[in-house]
């Protein structure tokens, strides 16, 4: 390999890790692919889709990719029925409809016409304020897969020539290219349009020790052992036959809850009494609460 290829191989271990190390200071753990995928979409200027089981982590990256950055986070939650009014623009009829009552007696009505279909009297969704910002800022598109499929190709305009058009302005250029994150849960498969357009990172649970890394930084106060003993447990829980699989947060609520009842280590009786900030499905609980604590204590392979 020639010299100048091993040099830009070491620069770029140096910016991951450096994106790595800053994450870090922002409270969240990047290992080197997630931050691969993170330093690509910066650099790229491409959508990056993060595909992944609930609660692994993918809202919170993008949250922290916008405090890394210093800059805004604009987020688009996405439902079934989302339409072009609450994700892109409507216009403002009060302030048109004043317009008109000001002007009425204004011979020119194109005139009028083109002043009250100008930008002046639109409001601005997220998806419109995201292109339209002075400076790049990072748009979160989150859980797509509950978005219909009609919407979905909507988007693909913006993904691929960062651009919006509407049928009264023409097509609107961004102003600066936002960085673009989009989330999904797979409750059902995205069309091959929208993956091709983006770049793309599995998102998984963290590994046992990993996830000891992020209890210790989020709660700086917790003891090793009981930090274990949650995250096994939490890891062996997730191998079971759940409705909803405890994530992250589940596990740092259930540690933060074992703090404050100022426990040392696991028992049947705190299992008992506290896994309802672990699990929020009642089969699930009563799955929990009829199994001895240590058949989620065994140590993981």
């Amino acid at each position: 390999m020639p010299r100048h290829s091993f040099s830009k191989l070491k620069l770029l271990n140096k910016d991951i890790n450096a994106l790595i190390k800053d994450f870090y200071e922002h409270d969240y753990i990047l290992n080197e692919e997630l931050a691969t995928s993170i330093f690509l979409l910066k650099n790229l200027e491409k959508p990056l889709l993060l595909e992944g089981n609930p609660g692994v982590g993918k809202t919170m990256l993008a949250k922290t990719l916008a405090e890394h950055l210093g800059t805004k986070l604009i987020r688009l939650q996405c439902y079934e029925g989302l339409d072009v009014s609450t994700t892109i623009y409507e216009w403002n009829y009060q302030k048109q409809l004043l317009h008109i009552k000001l002007f009425e007696q204004d011979e020119d009505k194109l005139a009028l016409q083109n002043q009250i279909f100008g930008m002046d009297y639109v409001l601005q969704r997220p998806l419109l304020q995201s292109i339209s910002a002075d400076k790049p800022v990072v748009l979160l598109i989150d859980e797509i897969d509950r978005a219909d499929e009609e919407f979905e190709a909507y988007l693909l305009e913006l993904l691929s020539d960062f651009q919006i058009s509407i049928p009264e302005l023409g097509t609107i250029q961004a102003k600066s290219k936002p960085l673009v994150i989009l989330t999904s849960n797979r409750t059902r498969e995205l069309s091959d349009a929208l993956r091709r357009r983006c770049l793309y990172h599995w998102v998984d649970f963290p590994s046992k020790a990993g996830e000891i890394d992020i209890s210790a930084k989020k709660l700086p106060n917790i003891d090793e052992e009981l930090a274990t003993q949650v995250v096994t447990f939490i890891h062996n829980l997730r191998k079971s036959s759940l409705h909803k699989p405890p994530g992250i947060a589940e596990s740092l609520d259930w540690a933060k809850t074992l703090l404050l009842m100022n426990q040392t280590h696991i028992t049947d009786e705190i299992v008992k009494t506290t896994i309802g900030s672990v699990l929020k499905h009642k089969d699930d609980v009563e799955f929990v609460r009829n199994k001895s604590v240590q058949e989620f204590l065994y140590p993981i392979a």
